[in-house]
């Protein structure tokens, strides 16, 4: 088969050269969303009688079968890679240690305890909290009550069952585990400053590094979570704070900065605790394999997720799953550029994502993608011959609705949690 273009982007290129026994146009195009490759083809323009035989329509469906198939079997072989690559090298989490549930929670439910160290999901292991919540979440998408074995400060195990199904469509986003009631397990820290920002509600009420906060509207504070947790719960409301400085205890009048955080108005006032960094040793993990192992390891993460990303859409269609969920470019970037911030781990970890998301939505039975033409040609496979020029062009209408529509959902979702927060 002869390609007449291999560019990456579309609309207008940028910068061209053609190389190759056939003079391929290798091109940068104005629009950096995906790419694609024209190949010569008879339904596109007019063919050199010697060179039909190498044209895209004349081939075999099998072989035209094996070019379309190529493109979503690169984004997953790609995925692949990152993942065997990652766990060879080591990728480091938080052991999932919970902390006391919040009442009326899934987790409160399911009695769970503080210091509790989730072993297994439903028989799997689990050993960072990005694992657990991706084994929660294909359980929370279809509503089932899921047994977790767990272990206790004492090495003690007991089996716990969450039950998921009183979740709705709008709990399944960022702070899915939060809803369920499983939150991390933090080692007790004193309420002692050891920063505190230029020109926030702290430094406006007199606090210095160095200070102790003791209490808060006259209830006492003995950890540093108790302190956070009065201050976000008072957004633009004046506290009273107690502090102790050089051995003496001071009263200070703070009002707490409203910010918003996952949709939800939480109070700051700017300062940072002081942390005895060896008391979190033990929540850290570094979770890494040989070649083989590594190896089944992604290709268990690649299936996994595949097969989550195709149940969200199920769920999504059928109102199930909310369609906020669904994400564009805009986000994408975002997301792209805080994960760069965070390391080359978690870029890579990203790239994977991304390029999983890509293959499952291309091999998509609409017309237009990957997955379109391939059931196109099982059609011809199955009846003998193609598909007819009338039932292709009624698909091309159809297929490309259905993508801009798509397309239209993700940028709204973009713009709105641009302008929600």
């Amino acid at each position: 088969m002869k390609v007449l273009r291999f560019s990456v982007g579309f609309g207008r290129a940028l910068f061209s050269r053609r190389l190759g026994r056939d003079g391929t146009e290798w091109s940068l195009a104005a629009f950096p969303l995906g790419g694609y490759v024209k190949m010569l083809d008879e339904r596109e323009g007019e063919v050199a009688p010697e060179e039909l035989h190498r044209a895209f329509n004349r081939q075999p469906v099998h072989k035209r079968f094996a070019v379309v198939l190529a493109g979503p079997t690169a984004n997953f072989v790609l995925a692949i890679f990152v993942y065997w690559l990652l766990f060879m090298h080591g990728v480091p989490g938080l052991r999932p240690m919970v902390a006391t549930p919040e009442q009326n929670t899934p987790a409160a439910a399911a009695q769970f305890q503080s210091g509790e160290l989730i072993l297994e999901v439903a028989g799997r292991p689990v050993k960072t909290w990005q694992d657990l919540r991706w084994e929660l979440l294909e359980h929370a998408v279809e509503k089932d009550t899921v047994t977790l074995e767990v272990q206790n400060e004492k090495g003690e195990i007991a089996f716990r069952r969450l039950d998921l199904s009183a979740l709705s469509s709008r709990d399944l986003d960022a702070d899915f585990l939060g809803k369920v009631g499983l939150t991390r397990w933090n080692p007790p820290v004193a309420p002692v400053l050891s920063s505190v920002a230029a020109d926030g509600p702290g430094q406006r009420a007199g606090l210095l590094p160095g200070d102790e906060v003791t209490a808060v509207d006259g209830k006492p504070i003995g950890r540093w979570d108790e302190f956070v947790a009065q201050v976000r719960a008072h957004p633009d409301a004046l506290l009273q704070i107690t502090i102790r400085r050089g051995g003496q205890e001071k009263s200070l009048n703070i009002t707490p900065a409203a910010a918003k955080e996952n949709g939800e108005t939480v109070g700051k006032v700017g300062v940072g605790v002081k942390v005895d960094e060896r008391a979190y040793d033990k929540l850290l993990i570094e979770v890494r394999y040989g070649p083989l192992r590594a190896l089944s390891q992604a290709l268990g993460r690649t299936w996994d997720t595949s097969v989550l990303t195709l149940k969200m859409l199920g769920k999504m269609l059928i109102g199930q799953v909310s369609i906020k969920n669904l994400s564009g470019p805009i986000t994408i970037a975002d997301y792209a550029g805080q994960s760069a911030q965070m390391g080359w781990l978690a870029y890579m970890s990203f790239i994977a994502l991304i390029s999983i998301s890509l293959g499952v939505l291309n091999l998509l039975p609409v017309p237009v993608l990957d997955g379109g033409h391939l059931m196109y040609y099982i059609a011809e496979i199955i009846r003998g011959r193609p598909v007819s020029d009338r039932a292709l062009e009624i698909g091309q209408r159809v297929g490309m609705v259905v993508l801009f529509s798509l397309m239209a959902f993700a940028i709204y979702n973009d713009i709105y949690r641009l302008v929600g927060g």
